[in-house]
């Protein structure tokens, strides 16, 4: 972890493991390999990439996405509660969905209709 100033920063495969998303560096690697995991919208291509104070994180766990913003940088893997301390979450309404990028299968590729008539265009 860079120490001082506005220039804090941890890695970010470190950081989903002390965050509890990814329960070791190499399974926090794994997601970010699969293209699972943006930082401010962009995807992570390498765990040695820094995340900060502010960054906005978008995983794809499971069936679900998860839109987190970082209010603060751990120093260590802690209990699940103070893991949720460091990041609040984004409500998922208040996201520009025009401006957002899917980071799963689009909807037309699954063969399911969109919701949005505006998404068929």
């Amino acid at each position: 972890m860079t120490v001082g100033g506005t220039g804090d920063s941890i890695r970010i495969d470190r950081l989903l493991v002390f965050l509890r998303f990814a329960r070791t560096r190499s399974a926090a690697q794994a997601l970010i390999d699969t293209h699972a995991l943006r930082r401010n919208r962009k995807h992570v291509l390498r765990g040695s990439e820094q995340a900060r104070i502010g960054d906005v994180l978008t995983l794809a766990l499971g069936s679900h996405v998860r839109v987190i913003e970082l209010t603060s940088l751990p120093n260590r893997r802690g209990p699940p509660a103070e893991a949720r301390s460091y990041y609040r979450e984004v409500d998922g309404d208040s996201l520009d969905r025009k401006g957002q990028m899917t980071i799963a299968a689009s909807p037309l590729a699954t063969g399911t209709p969109p919701d949005d008539p505006e998404d068929r265009l």
